[in-house]
């Protein structure tokens, strides 16, 4: 159950890439309208920086105001508790050295109603995921061409 007594809605996670370690704060306030409006609620987010022998350490969000004008202290305390060292160490394996990357697990709460009513029908949710958008793009490229 979520926090306001509802059902939960499918959880989802992104690692998002930021080579070089710039963070310009682009989509940080698309993110907040999100929340805002209910379509998601953010469960965890951490900012990691990836270093040259590939160790990662996480960065405090308070300490960043990545653009001089987005304050990343908006999600200071936002913590679920399920990320943890171990997460931090896999995401490691997919950042480049000398970047950082901000981990995102969030409910995707406008799939609540649709999830309880697939669940009244003794339906269950048994996967979900994310095509990544390269692999999206080389498809339909790819269908174009033929």
């Amino acid at each position: 159950m979520s926090e306001d007594g509802t059902g939960l809605g499918p959880i989802s996670y992104l690692i998002v890439e930021f080579p070089g370690n710039k963070m310009t704060g682009d989509g940080l306030a698309s993110l907040v309208d999100l929340v805002d409006r209910g379509v998601i609620r953010i469960l965890d987010l951490q900012l990691v920086t990836c270093a040259d022998d590939g160790s990662v350490a996480a960065i405090e969000l308070a300490d960043l105001d990545v653009d001089g004008e987005f304050d990343m202290a908006v999600f200071t305390g936002v913590s679920s508790g399920m990320l943890d060292q171990s997460d931090l160490d896999d995401a490691a394996d997919a950042l480049q050295p000398g970047s950082s990357a901000g981990i995102l697990i969030f409910e995707n709460r406008w799939a609540i109603d649709f999830v309880a009513g697939l669940q009244r029908g003794g339906a269950e949710l048994i996967a979900a995921g994310y095509i990544p958008l390269d692999a999206v793009t080389e498809s339909l490229d790819a269908t174009e061409t033929s």
